[in-house]
C-alpha cells in the first residue's frame, strides 16, 4: 500500500510529529514492504510551528518576550527554508494559557510580545512570515504588537496609550514607525493563518463573540467593542484603510484587522498557507491508496477549515479516501459524506477519564493505527490472493 500520514495533534496529547514517527515504526516493524510518506500537519493553530519546523527540516528561536500581561516569558518561534521564513504562533507570546483564570482580564492584556518575536524574525533577515493567530489572550486589536514594531498609538494629549483594551477607548491616533522601518516591513511578505470570518467590531465581532472566554464581563464587552470601533476610526484616519467590514478582523481580539492595516498581511485559511509550504499537493498526486489523519475531535466547527475535513476533500479530488483518528467525535460518516472520509476512528479504548486518555495518546493511537493498518492490509491479502 502507498500511504499518506498528514497527522495534525491532538492537542495536550500527542504531537503531530509524534503520530508520524508511531506511523513509521508501525509499517518498518509491521509491512515494511509499504511505501509511506509522512508529514505532520497543523492548520495555523496550535503545534503549527512544531509541524512546519519538523516537515521543512528547520530550527527554532527561543527568546523572551512580553507576556499577555506585561511580564516577561518564554517564547519560540520557527526558521525555515534557510532561515529565509519565519513562522509564529501568537500564543507563544500573547495566548490565554499564558495568563491564569483569575487574572484573565482582556481590558489589560497585550499582544506586545507578539510584535516582538515579528521584530525578531525580521531583524534576521526574514522575507516571509507567517503568523498564526489563535488562542489569544488579547482583545487590544493588534496595538500592542503595533507598539513593538515601533508604530506611535497616542491619545488625544499625544501620550501612548496603555497596553490592551483600555488603550483602544482612548487611541487617537496612530503614527508609524521610521521610514526605515517601514520600508524594511514592505520588504517582508506576511500570510496570516486566518479560519475565523468575524469583523473587528459588531454583535460578530472580536469582543461579542469571544472576549468572554478571555475573561471579559459583559460591561467589559461593551467597552471592548467600542475600542475596536475606535481603532477602526483611527486606522481610517492615520492611514486611510477601511478594516471596519474585514472578514477575519476579528480574529485573535482584532489582530488580524491589525496585521492587514500595519504589516499588509494577507488573511487565509490556516491549510491554504501549510498546503502551499509544504507542497502538501505533490504528495496527494502520486496515486496512493490512503491518507490517513489525525484531530483531537472532529465537531461541526471542524467544517470552518480545520484541518482533516481540508485534507479529505482535497484527497477526494485525487480519489483517495481518508481515515481520521479521534479522541472524539460529534459527527457521522452522514456528516462527513461529501468530504471524501471514508472512517472515524476514536482511539479511546475503554472507559477513561480526559486525564488518563491525554496522558496515555501515544499508547491509544499506536493501538488504534495498528489495528486498523491490519485490517486493511488483511483484506488486501485476500482481495490479491
Amino acid at each position: 500500500m502507498k500511504i499518506l500520514i498528514g497527522p495534525d495533534s491532538l492537542k495536550d496529547s500527542v504531537s503531530a510529529s509524534q503520530v508520524c514517527h508511531i506511523a513509521t515504526e508501525l509499517i518498518a516493524t509491521y509491512w515494511p514492504e509499504d511505501e509511506l510518506i509522512t508529514v505532520p500537519l497543523a492548520d495555523g493553530g496550535e503545534g503549527t510551528v512544531e509541524a512546519l519546523v519538523e516537515g521543512a527540516q528547520g530550527r527554532f528561536i527561543s527568546l523572551e518576550v512580553t507576556g499577555p500581561l506585561g511580564n516577561a516569558v518564554h517564547a519560540r518561534y520557527g526558521l525555515i527554508y534557510n532561515d529565509e521564513v519565519a513562522v509564529i504562533e501568537m500564543a507563544e507570546a500573547s495566548g490565554l494559557p499564558l495568563v491564569s483564570k483569575h487574572l484573565r482580564n482582556p481590558m489589560k492584556t497585550t499582544t506586545y510580545g507578539t510584535g516582538e518575536l515579528i521584530l525578531d524574525a525580521i531583524d534576521k533577515g526574514c522575507k516571509k512570515i507567517i503568523i498564526g493567530i489563535g488562542g489569544s489572550a488579547t482583545n487590544d486589536a493588534g496595538i500592542g504588537m503595533m507598539q513593538a514594531l515601533g508604530y506611535k498609538c497616542l491619545d488625544k494629549n499625544d501620550n501612548e496609550v496603555p497596553y490592551g483594551g483600555d488603550g483602544l477607548l482612548k487611541l487617537h491616533k496612530i503614527l508609524p514607525p521610521t521610514k526605515d522601518r517601514s520600508a524594511l516591513y514592505k520588504a517582508v511578505t506576511f500570510q496570516v493563518a486566518c479560519d475565523v470570518k468575524n469583523p473587528l467590531y459588531g454583535e460578530n465581532g472580536a469582543a461579542y463573540v469571544y472576549s468572554a472566554q478571555k475573561g471579559a464581563d459583559s460591561q467589559m464587552i461593551k467597552h471592548l467593542d467600542q475600542g475596536l470601533m475606535n481603532f477602526s476610526e483611527c486606522v481610517k484616519r492615520s492611514f486611510d484603510i477601511d478594516i471596519s467590514t474585514l472578514s477575519g478582523g476579528g480574529a485573535a481580539g482584532g489582530l488580524g484587522a491589525s496585521l492587514f492595516a500595519s504589516l499588509d498581511g494577507e488573511l487565509l485559511p490556516g491549510f491554504e498557507i501549510i498546503n502551499q509550504l509544504l507542497g502538501l499537493e505533490d504528495h496527494l498526486k502520486k496515486d496512493l491508496d490512503l491518507v490517513i489523519t489525525s484531530e483531537g475531535q472532529l465537531n461541526h466547527q471542524s467544517f470552518n477549515g480545520k484541518l482533516p475535513i481540508e485534507l479529505a476533500k482535497l484527497a477526494k479530488t485525487y480519489n483517495t479516501p481518508t481515515i481520521v483518528l479521534v479522541g472524539s467525535t460529534e459527527l457521522s460518516l452522514d456528516d462527513l459524506k461529501e468530504t471524501g472520509i471514508i472512517g472515524v476512528f476514536p482511539i479511546l479504548s475503554g472507559p477513561m477519564t480526559l486525564s488518563e486518555s491525554m496522558a496515555n495518546g501515544d499508547q491509544l493511537i499506536r493501538q488504534t493505527l495498528h489495528n486498523i493498518l491490519s485490517l486493511l492490509h488483511n483484506i488486501n491479502h485476500k482481495k490479491q490472493s
